[in-house]
C-alpha cells in the first residue's frame, strides 16, 4: 500500500495508539502498527523506527549518478501530484494527466519499482526529540563495502559514496548524544575506515522534496 505523507496505508486494523510516554508525547496523533512497540518500550524512543521492516535495508539500493533513467512527461506528472499531496489518489491525478487510473497505477508500480519514486511520511527527528547528524567518513580502500554495511544500519536514514575530502557521507540519527557516540565509534571499529568527522544538526532551518523533475531532452 502507498504510504501518504504523516499516514501509513495499511489493511491491518489501527491498533492502540502509545499515550503512556512523555516521550511519545506526539504520538496520539499516529495509528497503525508502527507504534505497536511503544507502549511496551516506553522509553525506547527508537521504536517507532524499529518497526519498520529492515528486510529491504539489507541489500543496499543504489541508484544512477551519470544515466538517470529516462522518464517522460507523465511520469513527470506523477511525481511532481505526489510531491505536492502524497495522499491524492490515482483517481485524480488521471483525471489531472487525462488518462485512465490503471495507467497511472502501472506506472507508478514502475517508478516505485526503478527506485525512482518512494512516498512515504517525512518528519523532523529533532522536532520529535531525536539526536541527527551528518559524519563524514574516510576510507583506506574503496568505499563501497563500508557504505554496504553502514547502510544495513537502521541509525543510518542516508549513505552515500562522495567525490571529495570524505569518501562516504552518512546521516544518522540516534535517541541520545551517547547513542550517538556508539555509533560514531562503531564506524570507526570498521575494517578500512581511516576517520571520521561528525556534524551535529542543532537546528532544522529548511527540508523540502518539492523540486520537481526534469524531462531528458531526447525522450
Amino acid at each position: 500500500m502507498r504510504c501518504a505523507s504523516g499516514v501509513l496505508a495499511t489493511l491491518t486494523p489501527p491498533r492502540k495508539v502509545c499515550r503512556g510516554s512523555i516521550q511519545h508525547s506526539q504520538c496520539e496523533f499516529k495509528l497503525g502498527p508502527t507504534l505497536t512497540e511503544c507502549a511496551a518500550h516506553g522509553t525506547n524512543r527508537l521504536a517507532l523506527r524499529r518497526t519498520i521492516a529492515q528486510s529491504a535495508v539489507a541489500e543496499p539500493r543504489r541508484g544512477p549518478i551519470s544515466a538517470p533513467p529516462r522518464i517522460d512527461a507523465l511520469d513527470q506528472g506523477i511525481i511532481e501530484a505526489l510531491q505536492a499531496n502524497g495522499r491524492e489518489s490515482f483517481r485524480a491525478i488521471a483525471s489531472r494527466l487525462g488518462v485512465s487510473e490503471a495507467t497511472i497505477r502501472a506506472r507508478y508500480a514502475r517508478l516505485c519499482s526503478e527506485d525512482i519514486l518512494q512516498v512515504v511520511g517525512v518528519t523532523n527527528p529533532l522536532g520529535l526529540g531525536f539526536e541527527q547528524a551528518l559524519v563524514g567518513v574516510k576510507t583506506a580502500g574503496s568505499p563501497e563495502p563500508v557504505a554496504d554495511e553502514i547502510a544495513s544500519w537502521i541509525e543510518a536514514d542516508y549513505v552515500v559514496v562522495t567525490a571529495g575530502q570524505y569518501d562516504l557521507v552518512v546521516e544518522v540519527v540516534a535517541t541520545d548524544r551517547r547513542e550517538l557516540l556508539e555509533l560514531t565509534n562503531r564506524m570507526r571499529a570498521l575494517d578500512d575506515v581511516v576517520s571520521t568527522e561528525t556534524f551535529l544538526y542543532l537546528q532544522m532551518v529548511k527540508q523540502l522534496y518539492d523540486w520537481g523533475t526534469r524531462v531528458r531532452e531526447d525522450s
